[in-house]
């Protein structure tokens, strides 16, 4: 697992005890159903995550950024303010 996919699931994971694998999470931030459940770990990774690595974490993944953009938007819109990846097409 690279040094990228480890500090992003330490951030993600940590705050609420969860143990996802970097897949997991890879399933979850190019879901657009994660909007429609809010699911936690998406929203950390897209709020709490920079957005360098971010995109680090997508290209390993190979998460289609348009896709994880749009769930970006999704959640910004949810949370009230803007969030790195959402304005990112």
């Amino acid at each position: 697992m690279s040094i990228v996919a480890v500090k992003v699931l330490s951030t993600v994971n940590a705050p609420y005890g969860t143990t996802l694998s970097a897949e997991q999470l890879a399933s979850k931030i190019s879901d657009p159903a994660s909007a429609l459940s809010f699911a936690l770990s998406a929203f950390s990774f897209f709020s709490e995550v920079d957005e360098k690595p971010q995109i680090s974490f997508l290209g390993e993944m190979h998460v289609d950024p348009t896709m994880a953009s749009d769930l970006a938007r999704k959640f910004s819109a949810l949370a009230g303010y803007p969030l790195p990846l959402a304005r990112v097409a």
